[in-house]
């Protein structure tokens, strides 16, 4: 019994092996495949959000509305379509979405340079750009990159709208300011304006076993602050100082885009919620970005464009992969939490 366990072990291992190779090899065939096909899509996509919502809108109509109602409804839209056609001076102007989620190094500023890009090489001066922003900040050169992009659009003359459903502080926040009108929901997280820096140093941990680390530099502030180093009063003196500069810069570029504010009182690094933030002009509206878009589309033409990056077969297996074991990370976590929280 012992070796014939012994056995099924040894097979059920070849087995799932064999599996996982097979999935493996399905998936590079697979990603190939569409990396063909994404190969013919790579550049700007572009969608209607007026046909998306007219889509919704008659998927109601026919399972609801009985067939009399159905015909009524059909004459009239025939109708108003008709007028339309006649009176050029219906024509609208147009609204373009793009859409930016931002991580601690801003990432996504490389595909929103393209979406801008091209939307400046067409938009006129009556259109306007809405940017569904969400972030909690990060790395200060990046967020800086993204909000002279956005700037690109404003020196341009066209109208920004930013809509926050979540977060957008810190970086979020230097990027939000440049619009001429910030949207916010009620508990979407907003402002701290504020820089932070965290060094460990394991210097002590090194000396008590006896591993010695050598650090040569030409300049003074070279290094201030290092993690294996043995740190100074005059290197963390510099630190801070570089750390209040930067902040005085931030504060500097956010009143410049938003005079209104009472710099001194918002800059500390606190966050405010949507419905808070208004009182400290932090924010110009209350409302989801939903709310605001699906308003949009009756006055405009609603289009969200985004930037198809190409990708080859291994980084979408490698991808679908890392997401897989976030997920599973995620969900452990959360168990984990919920355990805690029963008890």
């Amino acid at each position: 019994m012992s070796e014939y366990l012994q056995y099924l072990a040894q097979t059920a291992t070849w087995v799932i092996a064999l599996i996982i190779l097979v999935a493996v090899i399905v998936a590079i065939i697979a990603g190939a495949a569409q990396g063909n096909q994404d190969n013919k899509k790579e550049g700007i996509v572009i969608k209607s959000l007026n046909k998306k919502i007219e889509k919704y809108k008659k998927s109601f109509e026919q399972n609801i509305l009985d067939k009399k109602a159905l015909k009524l409804l059909a004459k009239t839209e025939k109708k108003s379509k008709k007028l339309q056609k006649n009176d050029l001076s219906e024509e609208k102007n147009n609204i373009y979405v793009l859409h930016f989620n931002g991580d601690i190094k801003a990432s996504q500023v490389d595909k929103m340079r393209e979406e801008i890009s091209a939307i400046l090489l067409f938009a006129k001066k009556d259109d306007q750009v809405v940017l569904n922003l969400e972030s909690p900040g990060g790395m200060v050169h990046g967020y800086g990159l993204a909000s002279s992009q956005l700037k690109r659009i404003t020196d341009k003359g066209i109208h920004l709208t930013i809509c926050v459903d979540k977060v957008a502080a810190s970086g979020g926040y230097m990027m939000a300011c440049i619009a001429d009108k910030i949207i916010a929901a009620p508990f979407a997280v907003i402002g701290s304006i504020g820089v932070v820096a965290q060094v460990p140093n394991i210097h002590r941990l090194l000396k008590k076993h006896d591993i010695d680390v050598e650090l040569h530099t030409a300049g003074k502030y070279k290094r201030t602050l290092t993690m294996i180093g043995e740190n100074t009063e005059e290197g963390r003196e510099k630190f801070r100082e570089d750390l209040n500069e930067t902040h005085e810069l931030f504060k500097e570029f956010v009143h410049q885009n938003r005079r209104r504010l009472d710099i001194d009182e918002v800059a500390n690094g606190d966050v405010w919620y949507g419905s808070q933030a208004i009182k400290h002009n932090l924010i110009d509206e209350i409302s989801t970005s939903d709310e605001f878009l699906n308003t949009c589309c009756e006055t405009h033409n609603v289009w969200e464009i985004s930037f198809k990056v190409k990708k080859s077969p291994m980084e979408k297996f490698g991808k679908s992969v890392e997401l897989g074991i976030e997920n599973s990370i995620s969900k452990q976590f959360q168990h984990q939490i919920h355990k805690l929280w029963m008890k």
